[in-house]
């Protein structure tokens, strides 16, 4: 079946997003824009994820625990998760590879944390709008082994695109989807990039407000609406 995803949004954790973007919030969109999967990917945390699974169930929308992964080369991933248990242990990985240093509000943002009933809980100390210590090739291989996949971010763009900083997708790394912006023409795009005629594409909002999240932008033929089967299909599978 065909399903409606989006599988790259932001909630009020990461400091670059609007304060309104909270759980309730952002399934409430979700559900007006007709999406039936969606993933929040905070910067280099989970922490609003759990809050966000509890209104997805409620609002019959299945939501992917997951997080935007910024590498040692500054190349933003796409990492989604197969439950909240691993989740955890790839941020607490990240936790332990971020600088140690303190977000500062003024200049960066708020990194709200909230519980499903969007009230704020606390917020995010240090600061995650960073490059974790970690490499392109560590960060896929922790995911594949916590039984999740990666996909590499907003490839489109200047900025934290492995097209950028690398110039290149490394072949070992073995990616079967690449994410493009939701703007961006798929046939303009390879056009100019035939070597990556092979590849798979999706299309995300990478949504830091509410009405950056878009309508039916990405969809995805699945047997049947759950995560394994949605990360075997990212897999290659």
């Amino acid at each position: 079946m065909k399903y409606y995803i989006d599988l790259h949004i932001h909630s009020a954790l990461s400091p670059c997003a609007d304060d309104e973007m909270t759980p309730n919030n952002i399934v409430n969109m979700a559900a007006l824009k007709g999406l039936d999967i969606i993933a929040v990917t905070d910067h280099n945390s989970i922490g609003n994820s759990e809050a966000v699974i509890h209104c997805g169930k409620s609002a019959g929308i299945l939501v992917v625990p997951g997080m935007e992964l910024e590498t040692l080369e500054e190349v933003h991933l796409v990492c989604l998760l197969p439950d909240l248990k691993q989740a955890q242990l790839l941020q607490t990985y990240v936790y332990e590879a971020l600088p140690q240093r303190k977000n500062q509000e003024e200049l960066f943002g708020k990194q709200l944390l909230f519980n499903a009933e969007d009230k704020i809980k606390g917020s995010e100390s240090r600061l995650l709008l960073t490059a974790a210590q970690i490499s392109l090739q560590e960060a896929v291989h922790l995911v594949q082994e916590l039984g999740g996949a990666t996909i590499p971010a907003h490839i489109d763009r200047r900025a934290n695109s492995i097209l950028t900083n690398l110039g290149f997708i490394p072949q070992d790394l073995d990616f079967h989807y690449l994410e493009l912006s939701a703007s961006c023409r798929t046939s303009e795009f390879l056009a100019l990039h035939p070597q990556l005629q092979a590849y798979r594409f999706i299309q995300s909002s990478d949504a830091h407000r509410l009405e950056a999240m878009v309508k039916e932008t990405g969809s995805i033929e699945l047997q049947e609406r759950s995560i394994p089967c949605l990360l075997n299909k990212l897999n290659g599978g």
